[in-house]
């Protein structure tokens, strides 16, 4: 039987010498490098073309992400399977959409690995529904959140409740805004009534989650 072409990116080089351990022993595959950061792993794929890349989603320089990135722009047909500690649901919701074909936490059994990896190498995607589905439906909920907020908020309002989240206090927003400090009060009254919330810190923790969309709001 034919050895599926697999190479192995993670910056620990315990965690990657294990990994290079365990597929080792699957006649199904075959290593043919491993590395410990992003760039390399990406040179790696560029020139060896693996049919299957097992990569770390949290490295640095680039990360995960930005190697299916790469490989989607540069048309290479390397399956990436992405290994991690956590994921959050953004990373989730980009590994899925950018075309990523394996989602496996580190904490899984190495069976369940070999599992996962067998599937990718047969063109089948090994997506676990309780980690995608969960995913997707939080960040549906989080952008129609946003959307009401965004309807709901003037550009103003946003501009002090973004500088809000920067930690300033009323007088520094009045004063980065060119407004008084109690036309601040005033704004942050009416976007507490709008938002939801009752006091400073749960507004600034909300615009912390959503500053890159409320942002946009400031836009010319």
């Amino acid at each position: 039987m034919r050895s599926v072409s697999i190479v192995v990116v993670d910056d620990h080089p315990v965690v990657l010498r294990g990994l290079v351990t365990l597929l080792s022993e699957d006649k199904a595959f075959k290593v043919i490098s491993s590395c410990t950061s992003g760039a390399e792993g990406i040179a790696v794929i560029r020139n060896l073309r693996p049919e299957v890349a097992l990569l770390d989603m949290n490295m640095p320089n680039p990360n995960g992400l930005q190697i299916l990135k790469t490989i989607a722009a540069e048309n290479l047909r390397t399956r990436v399977c992405f290994l991690a500690a956590f994921l959050s649901d953004q990373e989730i919701v980009a590994a899925t959409a950018g075309g990523a074909y394996g989602l496996i936490l580190k904490e899984t059994a190495p069976e369940n690995l070999i599992s996962c990896l067998h599937a990718v190498a047969a063109g089948q995607k090994w997506l676990p529904t309780n980690l995608v589905d969960g995913a997707l439906e939080r960040t549906l909920e989080t952008h129609a959140q946003i959307a009401r907020v965004e309807n709901l908020l003037t550009r103003r309002e946003i501009e002090v409740m973004l500088r809000v989240a920067d930690g300033l206090p009323n007088k520094e927003v009045g004063s980065r805004l060119n407004i008084s400090e109690g036309t601040v009060k005033i704004h942050l009254h009416s976007i507490y009534n709008k938002v939801g919330v009752s006091n400073r810190t749960s507004l600034a923790n909300f615009a912390v989650a959503y500053r890159d969309r409320l942002t946009a709001n400031r836009a010319p």
